[in-house]
């Protein structure tokens, strides 16, 4: 699993997206077709019900993120640091960390080098990627 993928889990992203591709499939369909021709004109208004497969709605990361500050003891400013973003996620902020996801999403190698602009760079980058998949970021926190 990548360090990005724990973000998305931890933020419900991904995972969603998974689950609603299961029910679409549906095997009690082809039983019915075996009968009349009548089966099969009713069979195609069961083909119209796929779009609520459509019905991944975003998931609301500023008041997830909220939520999560407001019950942890620490003030962390998750809006500006990424440090405290992974934090508020209960996950590792350690350098070697931030090191690994900022490779994980390509992080230019000028910006390796200088701790503070890779992590200038990484927590833009997390939250662009977050809106990617599925998040509701405002668009104040993605420029």
């Amino acid at each position: 699993m990548s360090f990005f993928s724990k973000i998305l889990g931890k933020l419900g992203l991904g995972t969603a997206q998974a689950a609603p591709s299961a029910p679409p499939v549906r095997p009690a369909a082809p039983a019915p077709t075996a009968a009349p021709p009548a089966a099969t004109a009713s069979a195609a208004p069961t083909a119209p019900a796929a779009p609520p497969v459509v019905a991944i709605s975003a998931v609301d990361v500023v008041a997830k993120l909220e939520g999560l500050a407001a019950g942890n003891s620490q003030k962390l400013n998750w809006k500006t640091s990424i440090v405290d973003l992974l934090k508020l996620l209960d996950l590792d902020s350690s350098l070697a960390s931030r090191k690994e996801l900022a490779t994980e999403l390509g992080c230019p190698a000028e910006k390796m080098g200088d701790s503070a602009s890779m992590n200038i760079w990484l927590h833009k980058t997390v939250l662009q990627k977050l809106a990617a998949n599925g998040g509701n970021i405002p668009k104040d926190l993605l420029d």
